[in-house]
């Protein structure tokens, strides 16, 4: 049987975050947990070339010594939504060790 392409995103994601995927239980909560994170992972076969694009290009002017992130801002909310690469990600934090990596 074919695993989903969904699926193996969200055990990758586990393996490369040191967590556990839950998987469908039939009730709401995350795709992914670790000891200090709550993951929530969409697959998608394009992302919106914008937000690609500026990922990249935030990476690019970073350089080497800072962590590029893209801050996304609706108006009329109070709150905004943080987006930056997973190389990245793992670059700054590093690779998380100790946590049960089961699938």
């Amino acid at each position: 049987m074919l695993t989903s392409t969904w699926k193996a995103v969200e055990r990758r994601t586990a393996r490369v975050l040191g967590g556990h995927r839950i998987g469908p239980t039939g009730r709401d909560g995350p795709d992914v947990v670790t000891s200090w994170l709550a993951v929530e992972c969409k697959h998608r076969k394009l992302l919106p070339l914008w937000l690609t694009e500026t990922v990249a290009k935030i990476r690019q002017q970073a350089g080497r010594d800072k962590l590029g992130m893209v801050v996304l801002h609706e108006h009329g909310r109070h709150d905004s939504l943080v987006v930056l690469s997973m190389a990245d990600f793992r670059q700054w934090f590093g690779n998380i060790e100790g946590e049960d990596n089961g699938q």
